[in-house]
């Protein structure tokens, strides 16, 4: 088992979302191509309305369908070419049926830590080694970017934001580990930073 650390709470273990790769890019086409393509659309789409509007007996000018077809083609390209790109598909390497079980990097680490955590409250010396080195990075880091110190730098001022409770559990290592009421409490002190 690793220190512990901000760099395997959010960084990767042994369990990585699995995202499927994107299918990979078609081969360029020809601009001749393309170009025969749409003019074909445009020729067909303007049959098609004539001949539609000639057998409800309306007359109306071929050039002005052109037109109109071309500019409604032109149209669909432009909000084809600004479209957002499609998110990737992401599957779970359990193979859930429901596909509600969480894949990204966060609920990841999450789960790592919830096991770190379970692990932790039957062993004294795992506390000890992982949890209490992790708490205290968080404890620094929530510090230093709502206070500008840390636990090192100004201890007096970051007793006095941490309270006696969490300063004493960071700073006694061969404290016996607290109970789940305590860590709460402690979560609690580091939300309100």
């Amino acid at each position: 088992m690793s220190t512990g650390g901000l760099d395997d709470l959010f960084g990767g273990g042994d369990e990585r979302p699995v995202v499927d790769e994107p299918p990979a890019a078609p081969a360029r086409r020809s601009w001749v191509g393309w170009a025969l393509r749409n003019l074909l659309l445009i020729g067909l789409s303007t049959a098609v309305v004539v001949a539609v509007l000639r057998a409800a007996d309306t007359e109306i000018s071929i050039l002005f369908v052109v037109a109109a077809l071309a500019g409604l083609r032109l149209v669909l390209l432009a909000v084809a070419e600004v479209r957002a790109p499609s998110t990737p598909k992401r599957s779970d390497r359990r193979g859930s049926s429901d596909n509600t079980a969480a894949t990204d990097a966060m609920r990841a680490a999450v789960r790592r830590w919830e096991r770190s955590l379970e692990r932790a409250q039957a062993d004294e010396d795992l506390y000890a080694r992982n949890v209490l080195p992790v708490l205290a990075e968080l404890t620094d880091e929530r510090l230093r970017l709502r206070h500008g110190i840390t636990r090192a730098t100004d201890p007096r001022r970051a007793r006095e934001l941490l309270g006696d409770p969490l300063w004493a559990a960071l700073h006694d290592r061969g404290r016996r580990k607290p109970k789940p009421r305590d860590l709460e409490s402690y979560v609690d002190v580091l939300e309100r930073l």
